[in-house]
């Protein structure tokens, strides 16, 4: 990638093909259910996120898209603060749910992160029974009761499309499943413990096409229940499966807006690049 790519638009005079910010988006903008504002981060002296802001909506699929390295990642992390394991990393700004600072002080981290589940992009069961994987969180939490465990387990394997590959095996280990299928069980662990948002790394990246449609549909059900952003690589898969879409670049937030408006019609000349494969 070249270094000197600027993040302005291609000219000093306004882009001829801008449009006015649609209803939807609007709403998008004053009833957030993340609202990010003048947000950075660092890795030690490194500066990777520059003055991010951001509103996601409730109950929809939000995209996050751009070249290798330019601060995705790190920025979905940041809102249920899984960066704070690297040593010297830190965030500046305010990142807030449901106007609560998930960064302010005498935040429960635990219970951010109970809020705020995360599925990573390669498949991560614990070398334990299906069953077992799944009621995992809910008896680190305190969860004893069988019963409650039993109608969990089953509501999540069954939210995650997975009920019914695996209802008669509940007791196999989680490692003899396909890695679609593994993936779709670390989804339902996470929604177990009941999150309101659920963050998702390329979930689909390691996957052959057709574990990766099941995944995709899958999204596309959860939202109706669940706020969901997705990181992703895949142009298409971006347009097939989120509401919005985020346009992130050597660290910083070029542009956001409805799916259809960013691949149709975006209002940076450098998003129209990105989509349109001249670089990235």
């Amino acid at each position: 990638m070249n270094a000197t790519i600027s993040l302005e638009p291609a000219t000093p005079a306004p882009v001829p093909h801008i449009q006015p910010m649609t209803t939807a988006a609007a709403q998008a903008q004053s009833h957030p259910k993340i609202a990010v504002r003048d947000f950075d981060f660092h890795y030690g002296a490194s500066k990777v996120l520059h003055g991010i802001n951001l509103a996601i909506p409730e109950k929809r699929v939000t995209a996050l898209i751009g070249p290798s390295g330019c601060g995705k990642s790190t920025f979905l992390r940041s809102i249920n603060r899984m960066n704070d394991i690297i040593p010297g990393a830190y965030g500046t700004g305010t990142i807030t749910i449901d106007g609560n600072d998930v960064y302010g002080s005498g935040v429960d981290v635990v219970s951010l992160r109970r809020r705020v589940g995360m599925v990573f992009q390669k498949s991560n069961p614990f070398p334990k029974s299906i069953y077992d994987n799944v009621a995992y969180g809910l008896r680190l939490g305190g969860t004893r009761d069988r019963r409650k465990l039993d109608e969990v387990v089953e509501r999540s394997l069954r939210r995650s499309a997975l009920w019914e590959e695996v209802k008669d095996r509940l007791t196999a280990s989680a490692m003899a499943l396909s890695g679609g299928q593994q993936q779709r069980l670390c989804i339902a662990r996470a929604l177990a413990v009941d999150p309101e948002i659920l963050l998702m790394d390329e979930p689909a990246s390691a996957l052959d096409p057709i574990a990766t449609q099941k995944i995709e549909e899958l999204i596309w059900e959860l939202k109706e229940s669940y706020t969901i952003v997705i990181v992703t690589h895949n142009m298409q898969q971006a347009a097939r499966v989120s509401d919005r879409t985020a346009f992130f670049m050597l660290g910083k937030l070029v542009e956001d807006d409805e799916t259809k408006t960013i691949f149709m019609n975006p209002r940076q000349k450098l998003t129209e690049d990105y989509i349109t494969g001249r670089f990235g």
